[in-house]
């Protein structure tokens, strides 16, 4: 996979409560992905962004919420975020990664 798509692939990390939570307990990241990428090309750029083992991935899609605007009813676009596994051992440090 070349250096592009690897930046096209992982839109960046998901912080929320439960996303925490995982990282902490079990050495599991949370990931917005690009809704076209699969788990080899998930697996790949993290891998090569933070010098990590992957030991497993899992991906959902995410549909957008309905919301109410001035105009009626919209919608939020449908995404895709990946359930990351490191190895045993292995963590990744958003504040210093390059």
């Amino acid at each position: 996979m070349n250096q592009e798509r690897v930046f096209k692939v992982l839109l960046g990390p998901h912080i929320s409560e439960k996303a925490t939570v995982l990282a902490e307990n079990n050495g599991q990241y949370v990931f917005r992905v690009a809704k076209d990428a699969t788990k080899r090309e998930v697996k790949k750029a993290v891998e090569s962004l933070f010098d990590v083992k992957v030991k497993s991935i899992q991906t959902l899609n995410t549909k957008g919420k309905t919301k109410r605007t001035i105009h009626g009813l919209g919608k939020r676009p449908d995404w895709k975020k990946a359930y990351v596994r490191l190895e045993q051992g292995q963590e990744i440090d958003f504040v210093d990664a390059e």
